[in-house]
């Protein structure tokens, strides 16, 4: 069987059974991609071919070129592959089990503070469609916390209004439900009943938030509209769909909410992907420290 073909039956099993995104299966299939293209530069045959000691060069050949992330990244697709070659019996061993990723520098996730965010809001003139869908969009990200992709695919089905949650569909299809607060619900309802109906004119489809046109809003269009936001709130600070959901996740956490219910809301498979917002709560107590305590500075 053809390399080409072993990539593609890869990406088959990555949209089919695992049910990855078209976008997560196809950056999977460019990193086996340049793997191949490596093993060819280098004359060391095919997938089937690679030993241990290929597999360590390559990493140490990545290492060169990118930061400690990106090259995890590679090393984290080509343990997924192969563990597909020896389940498909193709494979007895497997060459990247024991690559050693590097060590990449921790930075924490960039957030707004609440009063940057009453800013934002407080800048969107609600008297046009555009500002009520605009405020709508940016409450429904930062109150759920949600992936761009997650708001963007969101259904009419999708809110539960009466009963306060909304169905959120994450990566790998899973779904999970998400609290709505009551002035959320009333923005929500609001935008439904007048605002979407006004910019669909005479279109009919069932995605929640559309652009001005009436058509399904887009992950670059969801961006384009925070830049927008961002200029009108005279800002400098960089604003995209991630940031507010870092935002919400560390603006939870300072004001106590617990881990596990956090890591619920974000849809996080494992804890340790919601851990790392500690570290931001903690840096948010940090500053309030400083700012409030009497003697927390030094004096002049």
């Amino acid at each position: 069987m053809s390399e080409n073909n072993l990539i593609q039956l890869f990406y088959d099993h990555l949209s089919a059974v695992k049910r990855y995104s078209k976008q997560t299966a196809t950056a999977y299939r460019n990193d086996i991609m340049m793997f191949d293209a490596f093993l060819k530069r280098e004359d060391f045959g095919g997938f089937l071919d690679v030993s241990r000691r290929i597999a360590k060069f390559y990493v140490s050949e990545l290492a060169e070129k990118y930061s400690p992330a990106t090259v995890a990244r590679h090393i984290s697709t080509l343990r997924t592959f192969y563990y597909f070659l020896m389940e498909d019996g193709l494979m007895d061993t497997h060459p990247f089990l024991e690559v050693k990723a590097p060590k990449a520098n921790k930075t924490l996730p960039k957030f707004i503070y609440p009063e940057e965010l009453d800013s934002l809001f407080s800048s969107i003139d609600r008297a046009s469609d555009k500002g009520k869908r605009d405020y709508a969009l940016l409450s429904t990200l930062y109150d759920c916390g949600l992936r761009v992709s997650e708001l963007t695919s969101m259904k009419l089905s999708d809110l539960r209004l009466d009963e306060r949650v909304v169905l959120v569909r994450g990566k790998g299809a899973k779904e999970r439900y998400v609290p709505l607060g009551e002035p959320l619900v009333e923005v929500l309802r609001d935008y439904l009943i007048t605002t979407r109906k006004n910019l669909m004119k005479q279109l009919q489809h069932k995605t929640v938030f559309v652009n001005v046109r009436g058509r399904p809003l887009t992950g670059r269009g969801v961006a384009y509209i925070l830049k927008q936001i961002i200029m009108q709130a005279d800002q400098h600070t960089k604003l995209s769909p991630h940031t507010l959901r870092h935002t919400f996740a560390s603006h939870m956490l300072s004001k106590g909410a617990d881990l596990r219910s956090v890591q619920e809301m974000l849809g996080h498979a494992h804890i340790s992907s919601t851990q790392i917002y500690t570290s931001i709560s903690n840096e948010d107590i940090k500053r309030n420290y400083l700012n409030a305590h009497p003697r927390a500075k030094k004096r002049e």
